[in-house]
């Protein structure tokens, strides 16, 4: 069963979709704001071997590319 993230174009939410077939056919939509204008992005594994107090969001970077511009999401957890 995979998980698919996206973020919405209209309100730039992080959200993941899990698929329970690899045929399944969705109605998708941004959970926050009902949009159905989304990309899907590149996920990064991380775990975590205990708990951690320090709370992190996730952070985005965008810089031009030749294909016009590209946005790296930096989701926090273990880097190892």
């Amino acid at each position: 069963m995979p998980i698919f993230e996206f973020k919405c174009s209209k309100c730039e939410d992080l959200f993941e979709v899990l698929f329970k077939k690899n045929d399944e056919e969705l109605e998708m939509k941004c959970p926050k704001c009902g949009s159905d204008d989304f990309e899907r992005v590149m996920s990064s594994t991380h775990y975590s071997m205990s708990g951690s107090s320090s709370a992190s969001k996730a952070a985005a970077q965008t810089r031009t590319c030749s294909g016009g511009s590209c946005t790296t999401y930096d989701i926090p957890g273990h880097q190892g």
